[in-house]
């Protein structure tokens, strides 16, 4: 039985990620810092609820802790938890508007993944999914053609861009597991007001393809429900 841990599981990208993968026959287990919202998407589900706030080092070490105790071991981990931040004006941009982005979108996978190695590890085939974002990819910001040239905000997409990198760089420095990073898309979900034209199933189509690769796929890559996206 595959084990997958997903954070920010609770709604959105994450919570229908962890619907499609218990069809795939996988375990899940949703994480989530909000308590009440984090059981009933388990409840409803039919998965395990572990709490978990990925900007607080207790917290995290506390879900992995809580895995290691019941689970044992995790096989896929899914990195989904994310903010958006301010948009507009770059101009009115604080230190601090940064500091919260950054410590969701980039830190807090770092602190996510660092605690789960171990558990990974005692995988046959562990992977991580890190969910970034087209957002930040320098080719498509750049395309008129492209939905994401039309938006300025600047700490989603940069924080996604330093994602896409940090996860080549996992890819490169962590021979033994497999780390790759999807873009959902435009999708519809709390982040972007549901403004987006595709269904949250459409925006789960990369990471899922991900978290159900079999042994022997390919690691530091960048998949859209399309296929793959150059690292520019």
């Amino acid at each position: 039985m595959t084990i997958t841990f997903i954070t920010g599981a609770n709604k959105g990208l994450g919570r229908e990620t962890a619907r499609r993968l218990i069809e795939c026959g996988h375990t899940v287990l949703v994480g989530a810092r909000n308590r009440e919202q984090g059981e009933e998407a388990a409840t409803a589900l039919g998965a395990r609820y572990v709490p978990i706030d990925v900007r607080d080092d207790a917290s995290v070490a506390a879900a992995a802790a809580d895995v290691a105790a019941h689970e044992g071991r995790i096989d896929v981990l899914i990195n989904n938890a994310g903010v958006h931040g301010a948009a507009g004006d770059p101009g009115d941009l604080t230190a601090a508007d940064a500091l919260a982005v950054y410590d969701v979108n980039v830190i807090g996978v770092i602190r996510t993944t660092t605690a789960f190695l171990p558990l990974l590890r005692r995988s046959d085939d562990p992977v991580v999914v890190n969910v970034s974002s087209g957002m930040g990819s320098l080719a498509l910001t750049h395309d008129p053609d492209r939905p994401e040239s039309h938006v300025v905000a600047p700490l989603y997409t940069s924080s996604k861009a330093a994602l896409t990198m940090l996860t080549t760089q996992y890819a490169k420095g962590l021979k033994d597991i497999r780390v790759n990073a999807a873009d959902p898309g435009y999708t519809a979900t709390d982040l972007n007001g549901h403004s987006g034209p595709q269904t949250v199933t459409e925006g789960t189509d990369a990471i899922v393809a991900l978290a159900t690769e079999g042994p022997g796929a390919e690691t530091g890559r960048f998949v859209s429900r399309d296929g793959e996206i150059a690292w520019s």
